[in-house]
């Protein structure tokens, strides 16, 4: 098995400390994957189903497709139907040297996360390798205290990976906090409706994963979307009391 960092290191409680704990989704929320970095993760997933189905691309191409929108994502359905080594499928479909080129540093979401008040800590279904390059390159490491990845959403012997409510309830259990202190901040309504489920405070950052799509079309009545803002670096805007 490949090396990964332990799950009791990955999850440990929070000390105890003022302000909220902030959930940060990583891709499309604290930066844009999806210009240069996610075309290149589906098609090292097609390749990687291709190869270890002996299938053609076009056939790889619309089985990774069609696990994602039944699962969620096409790892959950490779290990339900195909019996997959997951960390091997998780390495191989993130390659970081074709990856990272364009990611750069990020002064003002660095100053941002420094100022912010309460507990940050990365909440992202990639896999840990990659999620640790990512923070590394765009100078956001040092900002967060933990890094919840893929690898840590494993419960009962399965992978529940966002937007998981079991999963959600399951992680504030380990980290010692209740959901009500917590805020998803992601560019994924989905997950976002999640967290609502368990009284979690969302934010949903617009900048990346919304460019073309009217704002005020992803609040509503239902408050599944709290606050909307541009940005990630914008965070410092709202208030550290405010629900």
């Amino acid at each position: 098995m490949l090396p990964t960092i332990t799950r009791r290191r990955a999850l440990s409680r929070l000390q105890c400390r003022r302000g909220p704990v902030w959930l940060l989704d990583l891709d499309n929320t604290l930066h844009d994957a999806g210009t240069h970095i996610m075309p290149r993760v589906n098609q090292a997933m097609t390749q990687w189903v291709a190869e270890h189905l002996a299938i053609d691309e076009l056939e790889a191409s619309r089985l990774r497709v069609a696990y994602w929108r039944r699962y969620g994502a096409t790892l959950l359905g490779m290990i339900k139907h195909h019996r997959i080594n997951p960390y091997a499928f998780l390495i191989d479909t993130h390659p970081l040297a074709e990856l990272l080129d364009t990611v750069r540093p990020q002064r003002a979401l660095q100053e941002s996360l420094r100022r912010l008040k309460g507990s940050k800590l990365i909440l992202t279904n990639a896999p840990r390798h990659y999620a640790h390059a990512v923070l590394q390159h765009a100078g956001l490491h040092a900002w967060v205290e933990q890094v919840v990845c893929i690898e840590d959403m494993r419960f009962a012997g399965a992978f529940r990976p966002k937007p998981s409510v079991a999963m959600l309830k399951m992680l504030c259990a380990r980290l010692g906090v209740s959901p009500k202190q917590c805020r998803l901040v992601e560019d994924s309504v989905e997950n976002l409706r999640a967290a609502r489920r368990l009284g979690m405070q969302t934010v949903l950052v617009l900048e990346h994963g919304w460019r073309a799509r009217p704002r005020q079309a992803h609040a509503g009545p239902a408050r599944v979307v709290m606050r909307q803002l541009h940005a990630a670096r914008h965070l410092l805007r709202i208030p550290s009391g405010s629900s």
